[in-house]
């Protein structure tokens, strides 16, 4: 790593939709979504156009500092007229009040060898699981890495003097959760004292609720309705409220692209973290945005590791699509048939590991496209294997990890008759228990 930040410029220079090809310049302020997109067409999704190479992040334990020049978050400052010292300023500043509020800011997760789970799976010594553990991260998992270039986006608009409001007429965020999602998001806004509208399935848990409502969070319970079409009632009330001015503020990149950008820190360090690569990573996957981040951050540095994703037989449209693209001509570049690949689960989703229930995996196509690239192809976790898998983190870890947190091993157990016992495994713990 380089000591310091200061001349380098940054790497992204646009944004391209992966489905039907329009394009955007890095800096349009509060443009969230395709220009194509509409309130009845959200089958779009904008990924950053740049070229990293060479890979050289700076020593700084704050990720959003070490990546910056590689965050199009940075870009968007410096096209809005903002000078290297004041986005650096920015940066810093909205991680010391989240630090105020969670009690710790943004810093680099470690990613350590299990030798429990190596020897309880049967890995040699070369090989094994490397967990990446997010449980201590803000908010307790990884989505609040997602929701920050969000809400770096805004007060970059913000300092640059374009934002139509005032600090006294602040729109209302909005994010569609049943819980860590909102938890990060509802943190953030805390933090920055900008109001929050979340949206929760009936579901949603006592320690959630009770979570948002400490954090002063608006909390909007969704129940199905028979007139809504298909799909999850949160992210119908959710797009309601966005028609209605609220600013999209959740981890869907189809709802805003944002989220693509804090995201990729995850897999960056993963590629900064080991001296020897992976082999492997296997990343659960709800709505899809995690696992598409993972996947672009490493190859954007020429790391191919095969990456496995995996859903709960309970809700895997994920799978369902892969099959449908491998047949209608690839996985790769799959967007331009979305609806030939990808709809809602008609099921009820359930699983233990209920924070990957959603019903229509919205990043799908970045996730096709990481596991075209590498060799990969998706996991269905039984829900049995799914319940073993807590148990062993639980119990082989001093982690405390929720079921959803521990979903990547699932599939790892899935799996394990097709590892060799040298082979050197990824997953992340990516909640925790509440």
């Amino acid at each position: 790593m380089s000591a310091t930040t200061s001349g380098l410029q940054p790497v992204v220079t646009g944004m391209k939709c992966q489905v039907c090809g329009e394009t955007l310049p890095v800096g349009a302020p509060l443009t969230f979504t395709c220009p194509a997109a509409t309130t009845s067409d959200r089958h779009h999704v904008m990924a950053f156009v740049s070229d990293i190479s060479p890979f050289r992040p700076i020593e700084d334990g704050n990720p959003y500092i070490a990546f910056r020049r590689y965050l199009a978050v940075d870009a968007l400052g410096a096209a809005l007229g903002l000078d290297d010292q004041s986005r650096e300023r920015i940066i810093r500043d909205a991680n010391s009040r989240i630090a105020q509020v969670y009690g710790t800011g943004f810093t680099f997760t470690p990613m350590l060898r299990s030798d429990a789970l190596s020897d309880e799976l049967g890995f040699s010594n070369d090989g094994g699981i490397w967990i990446k553990d997010e449980t201590h991260n803000v908010g307790g998992s990884h989505k609040a890495r997602h929701i920050f270039t969000e809400l770096l986006h805004l007060l970059m608009v913000e300092e640059a003097g374009v934002a139509p409001w005032t600090r006294a007429t602040r729109p209302r965020l909005a994010i569609a959760s049943c819980g860590n999602a909102a938890i990060a998001a509802s943190t953030l806004a805390r933090s920055v004292e900008w109001p929050i509208e979340v949206f929760v399935p009936v579901a949603a848990s006592e320690p959630v609720l009770a979570t948002l409502s400490a954090l002063g969070a608006h909390v909007t319970v969704c129940p199905r309705r028979d007139t809504d079409p298909a799909g999850d009632p949160c992210v119908h009330r959710f797009r309601e409220a966005v028609g209605n001015g609220s600013i999209p503020f959740g981890v869907q990149g189809t709802e805003n692209f944002w989220c693509l950008d804090g995201g990729r820190t995850i897999g960056w360090e993963m590629a900064t973290s080991l001296d020897r690569p992976l082999d492997r990573i296997v990343v659960q996957v709800g709505g899809g945005a995690f696992a598409s981040c993972v996947g672009s951050a490493l190859r954007s540095v020429g790391i191919h590791p095969a990456l496995s994703l995996v859903q709960a037989e309970g809700c895997a449209p994920l799978a369902r699509a892969w099959e449908r693209a491998q047949a209608s001509g690839g996985a790769r570049n799959a967007g331009a048939r979305w609806n030939e690949c990808m709809w809602p689960w008609e099921q009820e989703p359930h699983s233990l590991a209920d924070g990957i229930l959603d019903d229509e995996t919205y990043d799908w196509v970045g996730c096709l496209d990481a596991m075209a690239d590498t060799g990969g192809a998706p996991i269905v976790a039984r829900e049995s294997t799914v319940v073993k898998a807590f148990e062993l983190a639980t119990s082989l870890t001093n982690i405390k990890v929720s079921p959803t947190g521990a979903a990547g091993l699932a599939g790892v157990l899935e799996m394990r008759n097709s590892l060799t016992a040298d082979e050197r495994v990824g997953i992340v713990f990516s909640g925790v228990s509440r």
